[in-house]
């Protein structure tokens, strides 16, 4: 069986979440399969495995409509797209398309980077939930990385076609801190400055914890750096980072108190199994999707509260807290995998091949 996945939304410098999935995904089931990559950009290559490739047309070209035409060529059993989006007109092959989240439906402003044009389309998009069915039930299988997003996607009725979860994971070969060292007064939030990520939560709440400081990892425009450090209350220490290397993140991650984040919707929050992977405790919002990922080992608060944020990171400072919920974390880490989320494509895929033989030979009876 020949399986090939769209690797184009990987970015050219430093993983997002989707590129990190797909670079990941790619990297754990071409120890199992026979696996060729699509890229449009050589320079993506830096940030995927050695796996063979085919550069392509790029996924936001008009092209896209009739990019089957293309991937034909390839003689595919099952093509995999991280995103939703990929064009099927006159494909030949099993097709999957991912649906990580419905954050935008609640949250509409689309990510800065996408081209003009695409951030009115994003915008009309989401508006209603018709055309998310329409892409939806081109395909044969549609996969999500969560049971919370797979219960959405139910309620919403987005579309006819199984929908089967292919799991998000933290990289592998995480070797975890000692839960009996004593933590800097350091807490880290990696993530985007969109709205919905309630950054603005986290830094009020840091009037509350004039120990600590809060730092920001990710890049940011300067426009919304100057929207957030008007909010940082006297006194507190708030470091806006701008961007920091996988080393340096790995790092900051090994010896602070907490990762931290009070977004109010995620697909799945991947941050938070890399740093309970690492040891590191994590303080989050009370969300169905956060519940879903960090279980027992999380500390919840209410969203919009920054005094229940800053009374959680104190909870830390009690005896034994801080070591146990290092070792919850790690322990609940550890339920999630590259290699099961391989096993859980392959299983697809080959359910898609038997369906579209079975389907095949019935046209030959007629």
């Amino acid at each position: 069986m020949k399986i090939v996945i769209d690797a184009r939304f990987t970015r050219t410098e430093q993983h997002d979440g989707i590129s990190r999935y797909g670079a990941s995904l790619i990297a754990a089931t071409a120890k199992l399969a026979d696996v060729t990559m699509l890229i449009n950009d050589d320079r993506q290559l830096k940030l995927l495995p050695d796996v063979p490739h085919v550069k392509i047309s790029s996924p936001l070209s008009p092209r896209e409509l009739f990019v089957a035409r293309e991937i034909n060529k390839l003689n595919a059993d099952v093509v995999v797209c991280p995103m939703q989006t990929m064009g099927s007109w006159g494909r030949k092959y099993g097709l999957v398309l991912t649906l990580h989240d419905l954050i935008y439906y609640e949250h509409p402003a689309p990510p800065g980077f996408l081209p003009a044009p695409v951030r009115v389309l994003w915008r009309l998009y989401h508006k209603a939930f018709w055309p998310q069915r329409l892409l939806l039930n081109r395909a044969d299988v549609v996969a999500t990385i969560s049971k919370t997003t797979e219960a959405l996607i139910k309620k919403h009725k987005l579309t006819r076609r199984p929908v089967k979860i292919i799991s998000n994971a933290p990289q592998p070969g995480a070797i975890a801190r000692d839960p009996e060292d004593s933590p800097e007064k350091t807490l880290l939030y990696m993530g985007s400055f969109m709205e919905y990520k309630n950054v603005e939560t986290l830094i009020k709440g840091m009037a509350g914890l004039a120990e600590y400081s809060l730092h920001l990892l990710s890049r940011i425009t300067p426009e919304r750096r100057s929207q957030l450090e008007t909010l940082v209350p006297a006194g507190a220490k708030v470091i806006f980072h701008n961007g920091v290397s996988e080393e340096e993140y790995n790092s900051l991650l090994r010896t602070c108190t907490a990762l931290v984040t009070l977004s109010h919707a995620e697909g799945y929050g991947l941050p938070l199994v890399e740093a309970m992977a690492l040891g590191t405790p994590v303080v989050v919002s009370d969300t169905d999707i956060f519940r879903e990922v960090g279980g027992e080992a999380a500390a919840y608060v209410p969203a919009d509260s920054p005094q229940d944020f800053a009374a959680a990171v104190h909870e830390l400072e009690a005896p034994g807290v801080w070591s146990d919920r290092s070792r919850a974390g790690v322990e609940r880490a550890a339920a999630f995998s590259w290699a099961d989320s391989a096993r859980q494509l392959l299983d697809v895929a080959e359910g898609i091949v038997q369906d579209r033989a079975l389907d095949a030979a019935s046209k030959t009876k007629r």
